[in-house]
Parts: C-alpha cells; sequence; structure tokens
C-alpha cells in the first residue's frame, strides 16, 4: 500500500467533519485567490497594453496616437513628451543595473553561502545568516539614500568625473541588497547535501575546500542556480533604489562598456515610476506607454523564471 493510500484510508473517516471541511475550504479560497490575482493582473497588463500598440488599439476599440511594436522595440530614444518611444534605452539601463548587480552578489553570495554552510559553526551560523538577512528587511528607500551619501563620494576620488547620480553606484546598491537572497538560498541546498558525500569526500584524502568546491557546490548546483535567477529578478524589478541612485536620464548605453557604468540611466521600473508621477494624462499614449513598459518587464521576467525551471529540472541531484 502506498504512502498516499495509507493516507487516505487513514483520514476518510474525518475528512468531512466539520473542521476539516472548514480547513479544506479555507485553503482552497487561499489557492484560488492568488490564481486569481494572477490572473487579473496580466488580463489588465496585456488589454491596457494593447491599447498602446498600432496593430491591437483598435482591436480594443481606441483610437487617437499610437506606436509600432518595431518603433517600439528598436527605438533607443525614449522622450514620451515628444512621442518617441524607444523601450531599448530603458531596457539597457535595466541590463546595466542586471549585470553590475550580479558581478557584486554572485561572487559573494556564493562564498558566503560556502562559508556558513561549510566553515561556520552552528552558533557562528546562528548569529551570521539572521544578521544577513537582516539586509533583506531594510527599505530599499534607505539604499537608495545610502548610494548616493555614502558610496557616491567614496568612488568619486577613484573614478574620473563620476556624476551624483550614476549607474556604477546603483549597481552597487543593488548587489547589496540581493546577496542575503543569494547567500540564503544557497546555504540552504548546500546544507541539504547529504553528509555521506562530504564524508566520502574526506575518506578520499580531499581538504575542506576540495570537498566544499568539488562535491557540495556541484551537487547543490540546481539550488544555486536558482538563487541566481531569483536575485537577479530583483534586481530587474528594484525600483526604489535605482531611481534614487542612477538619476532619471532615459539613454541608450552599452551594458558591456564599463565606462559607460559613470552614466546616468532610466530603468524600465523608474521609467514607470517617472511617467505615472509626472503630468500624463489618463487615457493617453504616454500613459499607456506605461502598461507596454511593464509587459516587456513581465516576459523578460517570465522568461527568466522559465530558464531557472529548466536548469533546476536539467541539474537536480536526488539522493
Amino acid at each position: 500500500m502506498s504512502g498516499d493510500s495509507l493516507a487516505d484510508d487513514l483520514t476518510r473517516r474525518t475528512q468531512n467533519a466539520p473542521p476539516e471541511l472548514l480547513s479544506r475550504t479555507f485553503f482552497f479560497v487561499c489557492a484560488a485567490l492568488s490564481i486569481a490575482t494572477t490572473i487579473g493582473l496580466i488580463v489588465l497588463l496585456t488589454t491596457e497594453a494593447a491599447k498602446f500598440f498600432t496593430f491591437s488599439a483598435q482591436l480594443v476599440g481606441v483610437e487617437g496616437e499610437t506606436a509600432t511594436l518595431v518603433e517600439f522595440l528598436t527605438g533607443t530614444v525614449w522622450q514620451p513628451t515628444s512621442g518617441q518611444f524607444g523601450v531599448l534605452a530603458l531596457v539597457t539601463a535595466t541590463l546595466m543595473v542586471m549585470i553590475g548587480s550580479s558581478v557584486i552578489a554572485l561572487p559573494l553570495g556564493v562564498g558566503t553561502a560556502i562559508y556558513l554552510s561549510e566553515y561556520a559553526s552552528p552558533r557562528v551560523r546562528s548569529i551570521l545568516k539572521p544578521g544577513l538577512e537582516i539586509l533583506a528587511g531594510i527599505p530599499t528607500v534607505v539604499y537608495g539614500f545610502f548610494a548616493i551619501i555614502y558610496i557616491t563620494p567614496m568612488l568619486q576620488p577613484f573614478v574620473p568625473g563620476l556624476g551624483t547620480f550614476n549607474m556604477l553606484s546603483a549597481c552597487i546598491v543593488v548587489g547589496i541588497m540581493i546577496i542575503p537572497m543569494v547567500a540564503s538560498i544557497s546555504e540552504d541546498a548546500m546544507s541539504a547535501v547529504p553528509e555521506e558525500l562530504r564524508q566520502a569526500g574526506y575518506g578520499m584524502g580531499a581538504t575542506k575546500f576540495e570537498v566544499s568546491t568539488d562535491i557540495v557546490v556541484p551537487s547543490a548546483l540546481s539550488g544555486i542556480f536558482s538563487s541566481f535567477i531569483l536575485a537577479l529578478s530583483r534586481a530587474i524589478g528594484e525600483t526604489m533604489a535605482v531611481t534614487i541612485a542612477a538619476g532619471s536620464t532615459a539613454q541608450f548605453l552599452n551594458p558591456f562598456n564599463p565606462a559607460t557604468y559613470t552614466e546616468r540611466a532610466l530603468p524600465m521600473t523608474a521609467a514607470m515610476i517617472k511617467l505615472i508621477g509626472g503630468d500624463v494624462t489618463g487615457g493617453g499614449i504616454a500613459y499607456r506607454s506605461v502598461f507596454a513598459i511593464g509587459i516587456t518587464l513581465f516576459v523578460i521576467t517570465l522568461a527568466m523564471n522559465v530558464i531557472s525551471d529548466y536548469v533546476a529540472q536539467r541539474y537536480r541531484e536526488e539522493y
């Protein structure tokens, strides 16, 4: 008899009791509400974004100024006041935040996870891990002011021409923000690696460093990679800290050129805040462009989550 069948037999007599029905209904409502909220947000985003594009505006009964999909996806100038809606100017700034913050957060986060999992004593781990996770609870607006008050002045003597608002400070502060996510999830994955694998490594004469890097990290690779994707998704979606630290100038920059990180820029999330907080009128093309940016951001994040799931399934180790 399987475990599920045994559980069904043991709970059959009580499954229709009032407390069981009540708890089952409550959990079903929670699950249904979550799914309904997700579907509602996707429908809202899609229908509102459809009013922005030329090919779909008439289908949803919108007349007036619109933008073509080609202009939106390939344009490099974002100036809603003059009718220029090239989202690449915003996408490149978002990629810069993702790349710059990952350079800081991924190695530091994995290194921290290895120390907590393999080197730290239980007492040290019980102190360091909650302390590290406090970083995740600090309001992002504080990180933004931390960037312009402390990080930028510290960088200016070493980076000539670095202005108050720049992408470098934004990347550093977002990298600091996502370190706890990388470290915590990676440490959980490493701790789940069976102790027998470590003992086998030690039995073969391996050092602690060799066991950590050659056995534990490869065995926890799917969890570590998932932490990368989740952290980078957080970096892409970060708004307040980036808005404060990077400024609000939309310009097309090469995210793979280190020199461009001294420039100010406007990521997608910050552009949405700027539009909503500005003088755009409800129903106008500038207002509708907020939803076009939103669905672009949604597609990028969804693609990253799909890749994360694939990699997690591909490299998952079952013991």
